[in-house]
């Protein structure tokens, strides 16, 4: 008998990015083809947890080993809005963490549900006691009172280096180098810091677009952040423009999004389209590429996606 090799099967960890980068069809209308334009979506509700936020937390837990800071056994903690909680829990499943995830109690049940089912501890705050400003705070306190190692999203710069290792080096490739423009929707800004370092290495004339909720909306995902709680990995530099998205804006266009090009992505996703749409319809012969961070099934219970009565 001939000798076999034995065949090298990958764990869910080697499974995190990747991801596909497809053209809309529909949705960009007079904005696209007829002005030269193509506007392509990222599709990170791909990865294996569901969200864009798979890099980060592999990110932040790996290079946290490799540092020495932390091993397995270990609690970690952090404060979320939903997916970098999701993501982290299963990270620190595949790695043998304690998980202790700190989270405003007005988000989706999906989203607690996606944690607890990977093992996450779970502690809900008051969201009127002030939100994620109040939930960061608390991580802050429990790490200080020796319960865990905070890994904290928003000030570490592991964040935005999974960006400049995997989603940015991706986009060049993906569209064989014809980026023009790269549109985000701005939470941690983890996504928009790390692809706009690289895209911007590669060529510094890409335009960076931020998409923010406009004022009073309140879009899962979307932040503008008081100026005491900005991100500390937040570098003005790095985004060339902003786009103010109304609550409506996103959740109309998440519906389209499903019902025209089949895409279900999620609220913010939709608002980084509404934002890639006002860029097209500017500009002419342009390559846009927006981000679908994650799946529009995290927010069923919101209603965004009933059938009208």
């Amino acid at each position: 008998m001939p000798r076999m090799d034995p065949i090298t099967y990958p764990t869910i960890e080697q499974t995190v990015g990747n991801t596909p980068l497809v053209r809309l069809q529909r949705i960009p209308g007079d904005a696209g083809q007829p002005r030269g334009n193509v506007i392509l979506a990222k599709l990170e509700g791909n990865n294996p947890a569901g969200s864009v936020k798979d890099r980060p937390a592999l990110s932040m837990i790996l290079r946290a080993e490799q540092r020495g800071e932390i091993r397995p056994g270990d609690t970690l903690i952090e404060a979320t809005s939903g997916n970098t909680g999701i993501a982290l829990a299963m990270t620190a499943a595949m790695r043998g963490y304690r998980m202790i995830l700190i989270m405003p109690d007005n988000l989706s049940v999906e989203r607690r549900a996606a944690m607890t089912a990977y093992g996450a501890q779970l502690i809900l705050t008051p969201a009127d006691k002030g939100g994620m400003e109040y939930a960061r705070d608390l991580a802050t306190e429990m790490q200080s009172e020796g319960k865990g190692k905070v890994l904290d999203q928003f000030a570490n710069p592991d964040n935005p280096q999974a960006h400049i290792d995997g989603t940015g080096p991706e986009l060049w490739t993906q569209t064989g180098g014809q980026v023009t423009h790269f549109v985000s929707a701005m939470g941690t800004t983890g996504t928009i810091m790390g692809v706009s370092a690289y895209l911007k290495s590669q060529n510094p004339a890409i335009q960076v677009v931020g998409a923010q909720p406009a004022e009073g909306s309140q879009i899962p995902g979307i932040r503008k952040w008081p100026e005491a709680y900005l991100p500390k990995i937040f570098d003005r530099s790095r985004v060339d423009a902003y786009e103010s998205i109304e609550q409506s804006e996103a959740e109309t266009m998440a519906r389209r999004l499903a019902a025209e090009e089949g895409i279900f992505g999620g609220i913010s996703s939709a608002g980084a389209l509404v934002a890639a749409l006002r860029v097209a319809q500017r500009v002419e012969n342009a390559t846009i590429v927006f981000i679908v961070c994650d799946r529009g099934d995290r927010y069923l219970s919101t209603g965004v996606f009933d059938a009208p009565a």
